[in-house]
């Protein structure tokens, strides 16, 4: 599954409504696609922003578990993320991955 899916999912299963939108450089942020919610201006992307990730945890009933080399999430279903090196990215993909199956 995409990344791309993943937050579509992710979104819909946190009753999120939204739409992919080519935003321009602005405020020195670069170009690209979003998700963007229907007010217009929220972008979404719990893979990047803790701060999505931690709400759709929150939203969604999601616990999070660390172990020594992983973490895994409680939720409709087990996902479980290798961290290596980087923790922060491997609990927000756990986070997206168990509310995309939602």
């Amino acid at each position: 599954m995409t990344d791309k899916e993943l937050i579509e999912l992710a979104a819909k299963a946190a009753g999120y409504v939204g739409e992919w939108k080519f935003l321009g450089e602005s405020n020195g942020q670069a170009q690209g696609w979003y998700f963007v919610l229907d007010d217009g201006i929220t972008v979404f992307n719990p893979l990047d922003d803790d701060g999505d990730a931690l709400r759709l945890a929150v939203e969604l009933g999601i616990s999070i578990v660390f172990a020594d080399t992983y973490v895994y999430t409680l939720g409709f279903d087990e996902c479980t993320e290798m961290y290596n090196d980087d923790p922060g990215t491997a609990t927000r993909r756990a986070i997206v991955r168990g509310a995309a199956e939602i």
